[in-house]
């Protein structure tokens, strides 16, 4: 089977209810899952600014020639000290879509994408210990595991460590 092709788009009001899903349906976003959320947030902040925010935007998982939606991935800005302001990335694909490739292209195409539009120098990503399939698509995107991040999420009762990866500007981009 080849490889779908893969692109990011802004999200499109039809998009909503897939968005939706990832908020309501426990197990959907794997380890992620925080419990149940404001299913209603998703068509507010769509009506706000169409998710393509500065400091925190959602883009939609393209597959095929056809736009299917394969999932999401956004970024969020933050900033350690007085150092230039960094983005933080995530990526939620549903199930059918997993390991087929489209997560780490989806996600180095994120990284191009920033390097391209903003001045930023840093983009980093986290993960949880147990998710090997994120870790070696992070590596796959050009990402260099940074160190464990210890108890930096409570998530299923109790509080758990997390990995952080990064890739700098000047990495090189495995396009």
């Amino acid at each position: 089977m080849a490889e779908p092709s893969v692109a990011l788009r802004p999200v499109t009001e039809d998009d909503l209810p897939l968005l939706r899903r990832f908020l309501t349906e426990p197990g959907l976003i794997g380890l992620d899952w925080a419990g149940f959320r404001d299913a209603g947030k998703i068509s507010r902040r769509f009506a706000t600014d169409g998710f393509l925010d500065a400091d925190d935007t959602w883009l939609m998982v393209s597959v095929d020639d056809d736009g299917t939606a394969a999932g999401f991935v956004s970024y969020r800005k933050g900033q350690f000290g007085a150092a230039g302001p960094h983005y933080e990335i995530g990526i939620a694909l549903l199930p059918e879509w997993r390991g087929r490739g489209i997560g780490w292209r989806a996600q180095a195409m994120l990284c191009d994408y920033l390097f391209a539009h903003t001045p930023v120098q840093r983009i980093q990503a986290g993960t949880h210990p147990e998710n090997l399939a994120e870790q070696r698509s992070l590596v796959k995107a050009g990402f260099t595991l940074e160190g464990v991040i210890r108890a930096c999420e409570f998530r299923a009762g109790r509080w758990r460590d997390g990995y952080l990866y990064s890739r700098l500007r000047d990495d090189p981009s495995p396009g």
